[in-house]
């Protein structure tokens, strides 16, 4: 079944038990996040192998580079302060690193959340004496340190850049707790041909003019070729277009050989895939395509209007490809109850529609999970101390599609985050910050009406600058619960002809059709002033599709298709 009846009101445990240390005098400190490991609630499986892949075999092959990902750290030097929630950082070093490899930069996160992350080691595996692919450092050079400062910290920090050879870059820092600087034989720097340009990502620690970012690839996407090392940059400057280290690149000629194929696939989704918690007030349920197809669903020509065209089941006589000149839509069917019904859904034929696709130069492997909503429902907002205000038809609109994203290190199968899509955007969630359920399942929330997908139950509000005004995204975890393991792979490029393409993931027009209405008007009884302008602004900054004035286009026609989540 694609569906669990019954409402479900489940008490999650997130609990995380942790040690705090200071240098200097003994004191009582608060526990800390980060002095517990974090381990998925449930242990994997031995994950089958494929003849000839590298997927979940503990090694990947860049060219000439092998690297292995280490997630076991010796703790190096911490700060009890300033951060995320200002309960500081931590900075470790890899250790079990396997023979012949060799460290390429320290791990660095903030203590507010349990110790969950891991760096790159490498080993040099070419034939080319001259130039191998790993070398020394010929220098450091001291980026900062902790000296001068009057922080709470264990010990003193010296943050020191290799300086790489002549074609060889750096791809990490050292951290000792000395001022000595640390041997040469410490690290290896990278030939500058299987590199590539790296960015900040997200804030680390700061601290009087110093940053600690985490970094990733600055061309990301299916086609790209970086490779997230795992290290951090260390800078005076808050923000730059350069980096003073780069990231990784995968130039063997065979990339898409550390992906899984369709028995790993599987096996992936028996035990990542999510529980989808629906709204208990949610009148919209999610179904198959097929299942809209085959009750009625219509298909409109432009100039053409009086003539819709009843869409087979499997979406065979559907346009393909083109681009979405306003030529077609779908749209509900004409028969007033038979509207009404197949508006609603049908939870019993919901599935996930999987596209698989490569990410970090193939290192990580993306499971965009695609669910599709007959009808997105109208919106609510909540306007300072009025809890909710009914927008009337805003928000509506046919043919809704969502999504969440799994990411897995292709070299262990290992889940490490999830992509939690909301309208026009989302967020990333480390497995570490998730809920689960019957094992290493995480959960989803979708929020009522708008089917946004959250991490945890509670309110959301969109536009919301401080000020508690927006619009409303509430989620539930006593609704109706869709079972994301019922699903359906629809697209894996890099395995050519193993996976047919249905005929709808390439219809490319919309999926609704456009409505013209303005309920701005609706709310001049109940707003006035610079509160009106204000919530105005917030919902002309809304797309479209979220305010219901434009058909949506299917998955396949999303930037994240080829690109990374934004």
């Amino acid at each position: 079944m694609g569906f669990i009846v019954g409402i479900i009101c489940a008490l999650f445990l997130c609990e995380s038990q942790s040690m705090g240390v200071h240098g200097g005098a003994p004191f009582e400190a608060e526990a800390l996040p980060i002095e517990s490991m974090f381990n998925l609630p449930a242990p994997t499986p031995t994950w089958p192998l494929a003849s000839g892949g590298s997927f979940a075999s503990g090694i990947i092959d860049l060219g000439g580079l092998q690297v292995s990902q280490i997630s076991t750290f010796n703790k190096v030097w911490a700060t009890h302060e300033g951060g995320p929630d200002n309960q500081g950082a931590t900075v470790f070093e890899p250790t079990a690193i396997p023979e012949g490899f060799y460290m390429l930069g320290s791990y660095s996160q903030p203590n507010n959340k349990a110790q969950f992350g891991w760096v790159l080691v490498a080993k040099d595996v070419s034939s080319n004496t001259t130039n191998p692919t790993l070398k020394q450092p010929i220098d450091y050079t001291l980026v900062w340190n902790t000296e001068s400062l009057n922080i709470n910290e264990e010990g003193h920090a010296y943050v020191w850049l290799p300086t790489a050879p002549n074609g060889y870059k750096a791809v990490g820092h050292v951290v000792t707790t000395t001022p000595d600087k640390p041997s040469l034989d410490k690290i290896r720097c990278v030939r500058e041909d299987l590199t590539d340009q790296s960015e900040q990502y997200s804030l680390i620690w700061s601290n009087n003019g110093f940053f600690i970012y985490d970094v990733r690839p600055s061309n990301r996407g299916t086609r790209a070729p970086g490779i997230r090392v795992g290290t951090f940059v260390a800078q005076t400057i808050e923000t730059t277009s350069s980096l003073s280290i780069a990231c990784l690149k995968n130039t063997n000629a065979n990339k898409t050989s550390s992906m899984p194929n369709l028995q790993q696939i599987d096996a992936i989704m028996k035990v990542y895939s999510p529980f989808l918690f629906l709204h208990p007030d949610e009148e919209f349920y999610p179904s198959s395509v097929n299942w809209f197809f085959s009750n009625g669903a219509l298909l409109y020509t432009k100039g053409q209007e009086s003539k819709p065209v009843t869409i087979e089941p499997n979406g065979t006589n559907l346009p393909q490809g083109g681009e979405n000149d306003g030529a077609y839509w779908i749209d509900l069917p004409t028969d007033g109850e038979n509207k009404d019904r197949v508006s609603k859904g049908d939870l019993s034929s919901a599935r996930s529609y999987v596209h698989v696709k490569p990410m970090f130069g193939s290192t990580f492997t993306d499971i965009a999970m695609w669910v599709f909503y007959p009808y997105n429902g109208p919106s609510r907002a909540k306007v300072k101390f009025i809890k909710t205000i009914k927008l009337g038809k805003i928000g509506e609109h046919v043919g809704d599609w969502e999504h969440v994203t799994l990411r897995v290190s292709n070299f262990n199968a290992q889940l490490w985050e999830v992509y939690f899509s909301q309208h026009n955007k989302g967020i990333w969630v480390e497995a570490s910050q998730l809920e689960f359920q019957s094992g290493n399942k995480p959960v989803v929330y979708s929020s009522l009406h708008g089917h946004a997908a959250y991490p945890h139950a509670g309110l959301n509000l969109l536009g919301d600058d401080g000020n508690g005004i927006g619009i409303r995204d509430d989620t539930d975890n006593c609704g109706m619960v869709m079972d994301m393991g019922e699903f359906e792979v629809v697209s894996a490029e890099y395995l050519g002809s193993a996976v047919i393409e249905p005929a709808w993931l390439n219809y490319f027009m919309e999926w609704g059709p456009k409505f013209d209405f303005d309920e701005l008007k609706n709310l001049e009884k109940i707003l006035h002033g610079k509160l009106k302008r204000k919530f105005e602004n917030i919902l002309r900054g809304l797309p479209s599709e979220v305010l219901g004035e434009e058909g949506p286009t299917g998955p396949k026609c999303k930037n994240n298709w080829i690109g990374d989540e934004v």
